[in-house]
């Protein structure tokens, strides 16, 4: 489903991320940890077309995301506050992204319903703009309106930071009926290695730009994360 080639980032000097091949199958729910800097937003922005490549290219279900804008129809995504437009309401926010995906208003009403729980009476309805709302609350706003449209593929970069606990256990319990039921796509990064050990079924460790460890989730994995990040 997406697969990078030879894909080098380079800052000067600096390699942010070097990966010869890498893989990301359909319906899998990918997760991806590791420290500040070792190039997890840079390879979503990557997967994205937010910034270039170096060297080598990205291909979402075959094509190539730097020459088609076809994949972006079937991708949703949520990387940080900057994918907002703040001084919308979040319903006014909702509907304009519903709007590029065709969306009708009882389409808007299901989705508002899908997500009442996670929204926890907190978003809708209080006429506030979206810059005006709480960081989480903020988060809150981004994380659902990826879901619009019922792409195939969900890309989130730091979901978990800023929301309350019972938001963090709502938020997964969504991220997994989507992806058990909707068979989605799902990458996501996170520094909690328990949040993202509940939510996906392959974990990788990036390093420096490189991928150093690789695996399906079993129940030795998040021992396996712990252990190397407290080396």
């Amino acid at each position: 489903m997406i697969e990078a080639t030879n894909l080098v980032k380079r800052y000067g000097d600096l390699v942010a991320l070097d990966l010869p091949g890498f893989t990301i199958h359909r319906g899998e729910s990918f997760g991806l940890v590791g420290n500040n800097g070792a190039g997890k937003t840079t390879f979503f922005s990557l997967i994205l077309d937010l910034i270039e490549s170096t060297e080598g290219e990205v291909l979402s279900n075959g094509l190539n995301v730097k020459q088609s804008e076809h994949w972006k129809a079937y991708t949703g995504s949520y990387l940080d506050e900057r994918f907002l437009i703040d001084f919308l309401t979040p319903e006014e926010y909702f509907q304009f992204v519903g709007g590029l995906h065709n969306l009708r208003q009882d389409d808007l009403e299901a989705f508002y319903l899908r997500f009442d729980a996670f929204f926890n009476d907190e978003i809708l309805g209080k006429t506030k703009l979206i810059r005006e709302l709480s960081r989480g609350n903020q988060k809150k706003v981004g994380i659902a309106a990826a879901f619009l449209g019922n792409p195939e593929v969900v890309v989130l970069d730091e979901p978990f930071p800023h929301l309350d606990p019972s938001s963090v256990n709502r938020l997964k319990k969504l991220l997994s009926e989507f992806q058990l039921n909707r068979n989605m796509t799902m990458l996501i990064s996170s520094h909690s290695l328990n949040h993202v050990t509940d939510v996906c079924s392959r974990l990788a460790i990036l390093e420096k730009g490189h991928i150093v460890h690789d695996m399906q989730k079993s129940e030795d994995t998040l021992s396996v994360l712990e252990s190397y990040f407290a080396a």
